[in-house]
């Protein structure tokens, strides 16, 4: 099952409190840290958190600056917790633009966990789902090759997605908003989606376990027509 998590709301829940936005992304830091441990122990094999988005780029400098200081200091402190819980690292999106000092800790944490064989952590990093679709059509243009799994393996690529992981099953978004905000919009095309009033630092084990039991409760046909009038695709977590 591959679960993926738009983690919105930081900044609202600093402002709201009169705090400067950087402490809302530490305190929604501290329910990654929940969020993560809550989906191992329920055995969820890939997980895809929203970190930092190609438009967050338009972010005050300073407030950049702040989130990628964040994200190398998680890299440094949990990646030998994941070694220790069998949690591979995987940091989707370009790298190109990345400051090197990051880029190096992500290489780190991917190195370090590679063996890794339980659930699959993956981190978007100044992402855009669109930016990787036409890359991808870009790459394959003029091969002879045009099945889908070949345009798979080549947007994989493009994201350094890897290993590959599935389709998404169940996308949760905080905060209110109801949109997929330029996320994993290909493999998004079949998922169910969750969307949370709450804002993700207020979003903790217990908020992310209720959404996974109401996920359980539905019907997925994917197209098809249903054996019965009360059929229910059997979801297991």
């Amino acid at each position: 099952m591959h679960i993926a998590i738009i983690m919105d709301g930081n900044g609202r829940w600093a402002t709201r409190r009169k705090l400067p936005r950087t402490a809302g992304h530490r305190e929604g830091a501290k329910t990654v840290d929940a969020v993560v441990e809550a989906a191992a122990h329920r055995g969820i094999q890939t997980l895809t958190l929203y970190a930092f988005s190609a438009d967050n780029w338009q972010r005050p400098p300073a407030e950049v600056k702040a989130l990628f200081v964040l994200l190398r200091r998680y890299l440094f402190t949990q990646t030998k917790r994941c070694v220790e819980q069998s949690i591979r690292i995987n940091c989707i999106g370009r790298r190109d633009r990345l400051e090197r000092g990051l880029l190096h800790a992500i290489e780190q944490s991917e190195q370090a966990t590679a063996r890794c064989t339980g659930m699959h952590l993956r981190i978007a990093v100044d992402y855009s789902s669109q930016y990787s679709l036409m890359e991808a059509a870009r790459r394959i243009e003029g091969q002879r090759e045009d099945d889908r799994e070949h345009f798979l393996s080549v947007l994989n690529a493009v994201n350094h997605s890897s290993p590959a992981a599935p389709e998404v099953d169940f996308l949760v978004r905080t905060g209110g908003e109801k949109r997929l905000s330029d996320f994993l919009l290909w493999e998004c095309a079949y998922a169910e989606l969750h969307f949370e009033d709450c804002l993700w630092p207020d979003f903790g084990a217990d908020a992310f376990n209720n959404a996974l039991d109401e996920y359980a409760r539905r019907n997925r046909r994917f197209g098809r027509v249903p054996a019965g009038p009360l059929a229910r695709t059997s979801v297991r977590l």
